[in-house]
């Protein structure tokens, strides 16, 4: 696949990131099975209107480089479920950070998954917010997962 070929190109680390995560749409992915998506389907219902090509994509090029996986479970053999790997899940302080510059710097009204966000993150440190969603999602995972 031409699109994962292309990563590796610099040896900027910042450059190397990017060539993975650097597009609205991988990111948009990795927020979404943070929030519980786990199906091509439930994907393709996004706000942001995924095209099936762009998101097959994506999904494979974050498997090549081992932030999520595939799996069928074993009592619904038809459906793909996706899930972060624990090097996925690292990317959450990355996006923590993104979204609290995004409301810190732009003139933006957000939807409601971003007003409650904005809310709960500021109860706590955001050392305590970021270990508590990761470790809220590995536990679901792994439950899901039966592992």
């Amino acid at each position: 696949n031409l699109f994962i070929m292309r990563t590796n190109r610099s040896k900027c680390p910042l450059v190397n990131i990017l060539d993975i995560v650097g597009d609205k749409w991988s990111l948009i992915i990795i927020r979404d099975l943070l929030l519980g998506k786990k199906t091509f389907t439930e994907f393709m219902n996004s706000p942001e209107k995924f095209a099936s090509n762009i998101l097959s994509n994506r999904l494979e090029l974050l498997m090549h480089h081992g932030l999520l996986k595939v799996v069928k479970l074993p009592h619904d053999k038809k459906s793909k479920v996706y899930f972060l790997t624990n090097k996925g899940v690292d990317m959450y302080p990355i996006i923590y950070e993104m979204m609290n510059w995004s409301n810190r710097n732009l003139d933006t009204e957000f939807g409601p998954l971003g007003i409650q966000f904005f809310k709960d993150s500021k109860k706590v440190s955001s050392k305590s917010y970021i270990k508590r969603t990761q470790s809220k999602y590995t536990k679901t995972r792994d439950e899901l997962l039966n592992v």
